[in-house]
């Protein structure tokens, strides 16, 4: 594999930076780097889209699998401004890009208030001992769903 390019870091601050002063959202910038080249290009849009998921790698990816008509992002490196959060987290992983590269950890980004080390205690905690109420409703009606999924013909697993 190609060792990683800096310049693809300072893409993701230069935008961090840029559209955080412009009001879109936090000072957080992304890019997806396929074959050597950015294919997409993700910031923080949290507070202009009133969208809590618009977090810059959320952006990217979403952009990135568009640009590239897949729900994968294999053979890609993703360089992003902050080490993800949980919900990014989880995003990547289920892109399956092949690399991350990150400028600023969890802990810088809790020194200037985006704090996320809550979430990662709360998914450490029983269902019961969470913060935020979650109670199991109609399991047996919703397996349904899953039922029909095992069989229907010509799906696409991921």
């Amino acid at each position: 594999m190609d060792a990683p390019d800096p310049e693809f870091m300072r893409e993701a601050i230069r935008l961090s930076v840029e559209k955080m002063r412009a009001g879109h959202g936090g000072p957080f910038g992304a890019v997806v780097v396929k074959d050597g080249r950015i294919i997409a290009r993700g910031f923080n849009r949290v507070t202009s889209t009133r969208d809590p998921t618009c977090h810059a790698e959320m952006d990217a990816i979403r952009k990135a699998c568009r640009a590239l008509s897949t729900f994968q992002l294999d053979g890609c490196d993703l360089y992003t401004s902050c080490e993800p959060c949980p919900m990014c987290l989880g995003a990547i992983y289920w892109a399956r890009p092949a690399r991350v590269f990150y400028g600023n950890t969890k802990a810088d980004a809790a020194a200037i208030g985006f704090d996320d080390q809550f979430i990662y205690e709360e998914l450490d905690r029983p269902m019961s001992a969470r913060k935020l109420p979650m109670t199991q409703l109609l399991r047996d009606e919703a397996l349904a769903g899953f039922r029909a999924w095992e069989q229907q013909e010509g799906r696409t697993d991921y």
